[in-house]
């Protein structure tokens, strides 16, 4: 039996996107009833992980530019980035660095006082900007503290939502289950921001909190809306070995060398001008064909990997500048960066894909948008620069909050409220998994699809090992793990683990079709059995709708505003 309440604004999440929502629209209409709903207590939201950078061009005077921001981000992203999406990031984001100055944002300096800046790989000039290699947390923290200024912001943390409501035409509302005491809820409202963030726990080998999970994806999927772009997987190049937790971008923009067996620094073979600073999709292929030719370290775990040197930038620096990523290397690999390489190779780390929204955000159901990474406005194309993300976050943060607000103010919701979906969401929830039976281990079945994931649609992908994937992860969906031996109604964790599974083998479903009918290299995306990137037939997104029989894939058009495509080099 649901229980009911009633807000004006829903936004599900409560990293970077959801947070700069939340002071948007409350500061846009102090007497609009917001709620934040978040699967986790705010301040644990993945994006306190964030370390490198906020790109963003700050000192024209001293020789950056928009132009030259916007087109390594349409580069970068091997030509499918929205152009005008791209245009529309880079030009809203320096506003918004100095925003979160004012709200008290400890951005790191230069000893002229002036907002500090660091090299990030793909990028013209040092743009990330940085509050040493903690800038998620910085900024996390700065966001919520303006949050808790608002009255009419409400926050409903440990809170996990199961689906959305709408009657065909508008956004109605949600369901939800307080995880505390195990009620299941309908938040109804008149608008929706999903920014519930990325799904890189789908893969064993992530950089990604445990929590980032793909429920906001699949309930935009299930309610009818489409995936766009999930193809496009992000691996960074340096996650630390054997955890891999992430060692920033910035490790390699004050110096850092990524060397192979033989002591070289292998990348002059690959990008010979950008060297460690060339865009992520690169340098991780070029670590996976360096191990490939046998030319890797070999980790205690039996792992081939290449090593991170940063050895010769010193320990002042390292202390200053990287003191986050030095706790890192030590607490889990008992590591000094200072006196000894680190040992890292390629880690799930971001999704260029997501719900699909046009360039405000919006999806196709009237009243609901998406932003941060949840959202796939095709800011980033086939591979994202680092930095960018959390500038994405912060900019479709504040317009999706304008445009929500402006919607909720000429909306008016007198139609029936469709009570049967809810009906239909408790028997999918409860009798399906809560009170379902089998004989599976459903923790046992979460590894085997990530590790699925892990090891067919990997850095380097091909046709044979796609397929092989898809029909393992379809094989583990039809075994008998939809249970719950907990009946616990109070903090039931093993019901979320496994609706949290439920939702995971849908959207890795759309990862690897997605793959399948990509028959080109571009970006991320890099297949050995067709290595070239085709504009002539797949310079286009790509779009999965939910289907019970069979997800239906359409094409998208990419717009291409003043760049034609060109070979990437660096």
């Amino acid at each position: 039996m649901t229980e009911f309440i009633e807000y004006d604004l829903l936004i599900v999440g409560s990293g970077i996107a959801g947070l700069r929502a939340a002071i948007e629209s409350a500061k846009k209409n102090n007497k609009l009833r917001i709620a934040v709903i978040s699967k986790v207590q705010a301040m644990r939201s993945h994006s306190v992980s964030a370390e490198g950078g906020t790109a963003a061009v700050l000192f024209e005077d001293e020789g950056d530019n928009m132009e030259s921001h916007i087109y390594d981000t349409i580069k970068g992203s091997d030509f499918l980035a929205d152009q005008d999406v791209a245009e529309k990031l880079c030009l809203e984001i320096p506003k918004e660095i100095y925003q979160l100055e004012h709200w008290g944002m400890p951005w790191s300096r230069r000893k002229d006082g002036k907002i500090s800046q660091r090299n990030f790989g793909g990028y013209s000039y040092p743009r990330a900007t940085y509050a040493s290699d903690k800038v998620g947390f910085f900024e996390m923290q700065t966001l919520y503290d303006t949050c808790l200024k608002f009255d009419n912001i409400k926050f409903f943390n440990e809170w996990y939502v199961t689906s959305i409501i709408h009657d065909e035409e508008k956004f109605r509302g949600v369901t939800a289950i307080e995880i505390s005491t195990g009620t299941f809820y309908t938040i109804k409202g008149t608008a929706l921001i999903i920014a519930s963030g990325g799904a890189g726990r789908m893969y064993s080998y992530s950089t990604y909190a445990l929590s980032s999970t793909p429920d906001g994806l699949d309930m935009a999927y299930r309610a009818g809306m489409a995936l766009k772009d999930m193809e496009f997987v992000q691996f960074h190049p340096t996650g630390i070995l054997p955890s891999g937790i992430l060692i920033t971008e910035g490790a390699r923009g004050e110096g850092g060398y990524l060397i192979n067996k033989n002591g070289e620094r292998f990348m002059k073979r690959y990008a010979s001008k950008k060297m460690e600073l060339a865009p992520r999709d690169i340098v991780s292929r070029a670590i996976m064909t360096e191990i490939k030719n046998d030319r890797g370290f070999t980790h205690e775990t039996g792992i081939k990997c290449m090593q991170l040197d940063l050895r010769h930038i010193g320990d002042e620096i390292i202390k200053e500048k990287l003191g986050a990523i030095r706790e890192i290397s030590l607490k889990f690999s008992n590591i000094d960066p200072s006196k000894e390489p680190l040992y890292i190779r390629p880690v799930c780390h971001y999704m260029m894909g997501g719900i699909h929204t046009n360039i405000n955000g919006a999806t196709e159901i009237h009243g609901i948008w998406a932003a941060g990474e949840a959202a796939c406005n095709s800011t980033h194309g086939a591979n994202r620069l680092g930095a960018n993300s959390t500038s994405e976050c912060i900019v479709w943060g504040k317009i999706t909050a304008n445009l929500a607000v402006d919607y909720i103010a000429k909306t008016n919701l007198e139609r029936q409220f469709p009570t049967h979906l809810i009906d239909s969401e408790e028997k999918r929830i409860f009798d399906n998994i809560f009170r379902g039976k089998g004989k599976e281990n459903p923790y046992e079945i979460r590894e085997q699809l990530t590790n699925v994931l892990n090891d067919k649609a990997y850095v380097y992908r091909n046709e044979l090992e796609l397929i092989e994937g898809l029909k393992k992860i379809r094989q583990l969906r039809s075994t008998s793990w939809k249970h719950v031996d907990d009946h616990a109604k109070e903090y039931n964790t093993n019901f979320i683990n496994v609706m949290e599974l439920d939702s995971m083998f849908r959207v890795a479903e759309v990862i690897l079709l997605g793959a399948i009918h990509r028959k080109e290299s571009r970006g991320s995306h890099a297949r050995t059995d067709y290595p070239q990137r085709d504009d002539k037939n797949f310079l286009h997104h790509t779009l999965i709708y939910h289907n019970l029989n069979e997800p239906i894939m359409k094409k998208h058009p990419v717009t291409i505003t003043k760049y034609k495509p060109v070979e990437r080099k660096y």
